[in-house]
């Protein structure tokens, strides 16, 4: 049957994952970079450590710290027991296991919620959600949005994954998604039409395989530069 989800789950990847999933170079950090549907990830925290740009949006974070916390613990049992059923849709590679898969992404969630009040106090942290952004236009230098757009292709409809994407392109002036595959790992049906859509409004749209694999399905993420 393969994985499944009956809602939006909070569920961080770690800083390093994300340079994978966007091919990021040590210089492309220097951009300005908005993180959408971040949720309890690592990136924001590591990247202001560093120094660098960055703020991160999700409705989650209208919660306090112990309430995310409280939902991550509900919530890391049954991500693991269903991966742990549908190991072989996984790449056990850099990660080695279910439980070594629990550990990083507990290691990267408590990160975040290490960083978390800090970051909702000072602005990096902001309640808000797809596909109305409470941001400028090309306020940010790139958009990343991991494992939200096209993971929950099941229930977000093609004109939600358009909107929303036109949304992220004007705040900035390129749009990094990954993966293109549902939690599921398929690919939505819409991709193609989508894709044209993007290019009928003169959006360069570039698809790309990147160094992180851990869905065998699940390799490649989506280019967008506005016009």
């Amino acid at each position: 049957m393969g994985f499944t989800v009956d809602q939006v789950i909070p569920w961080g990847r770690s800083f390093d994952e994300y340079l994978q999933m966007f091919a990021l170079s040590e210089d492309d950090l220097h951009y300005s970079y908005l993180d959408c549907a971040g949720g309890p990830a690592s990136f924001n925290a590591v990247m202001t450590r560093r120094g660098y740009s960055v703020a991160s949006c999700d409705p989650l974070y209208r919660f306090s710290s112990a309430q995310i916390s409280d939902r991550i613990q509900l919530v890391l049992p049954m991500v693991i027991q269903q991966v742990e059923a549908n190991r072989e849709d996984y790449i056990w590679h850099q990660i080695k296991s279910p439980e070594h898969l629990a550990q990083v992404r507990q290691e990267a969630m408590n990160e975040f919620l290490a960083d978390f009040a800090q970051g909702r106090q000072t602005g990096r942290y902001i309640d808000a959600e797809l596909p109305h952004l409470p941001f400028a236009d090309r306020q940010f230098d790139r958009a990343l949005s991991a494992h939200f757009l096209f993971s929950y292709s099941d229930r977000l409809s093609q004109q939600f994954h358009r909107d929303a994407i036109l949304e992220l392109c004007r705040v900035a002036s390129m749009v990094l998604l990954f993966p293109l595959v549902s939690i599921g790992g398929d690919t939505p049906r819409f991709l193609p039409r989508l894709i044209q859509q993007l290019t009928a409004l003169k959006y360069a749209v570039e698809i790309q395989s990147v160094p992180y694999h851990f869905q065998k399905s699940g390799n490649l993420m989506m280019k967008i530069i506005s016009p």
